[in-house]
């Protein structure tokens, strides 16, 4: 086989929109306080955008609770402001340098909705799954009929990148199932 044709890269790219997956999965709240919850909001500070992370520092005191130790005063109103405009339904009360971000509980239709958004998430990352699957088929064809490879060996190498990706499917069917399951636990 030439070396256009690679099942490892096939693999790798399958495997980073599953991780991907789970990143998106970690922003997503189930209702107990967890420092990746705030990962994805972003800051205004001197004029560009920052991630809270580089603010200031995001702790779980309590299951319910979370912090923002936040290192610069004049940060504390763009970092409140933030947490405000983020999706998370989330009030942010602020004491000195420390803001407090009480988690409260969620009701049925708000789980139900990031359900919803779970499952927008996970169709997301089988898009781009299918995307890496097409790529190397195509790239398969090309080589076949460049002569570069047989049809036989053509046909094997299809079965196992149609492998990849049901196997890929399957663990981002598993992502989702577990994470509806832990959103929807009361």
């Amino acid at each position: 086989m030439s070396d256009a044709y690679d099942l490892k890269e096939i693999k790798r790219r399958m495997d980073g929109a599953i991780a991907a997956l789970r990143t998106e999965f970690s922003g997503l709240r189930t209702g107990r306080a967890h420092t990746a919850l705030l990962d994805n909001i972003m800051v205004e500070q001197y004029g560009s955008m920052v991630p809270i992370k580089q603010v200031g520092a995001v702790s779980t005191p309590e299951p319910r609770m979370l912090t923002v130790q936040v290192w610069d005063k004049n940060s504390i109103g763009a970092v409140e402001k933030a947490l405000r405009q983020s999706n998370l339904g989330i009030n942010p009360m602020s004491d000195g340098m420390l803001i407090r971000i009480p988690m409260p509980p969620l009701t049925e239709e708000r789980r139900r909705d990031l359900v919803k958004v779970a499952g927008g998430y996970a169709e997301a990352a089988k898009i781009s799954v299918r995307n890496v699957r097409r790529d190397g088929m195509e790239t398969l064809k090309r080589e076949e009929k460049a002569g570069d490879i047989s049809e036989d060996e053509q046909k094997r190498a299809e079965k196992d990148v149609q492998d990849a990706t049901d196997g890929a499917i399957k663990q981002i069917d598993d992502t989702l199932e577990s994470k509806t399951a832990e959103i929807m636990q009361v």
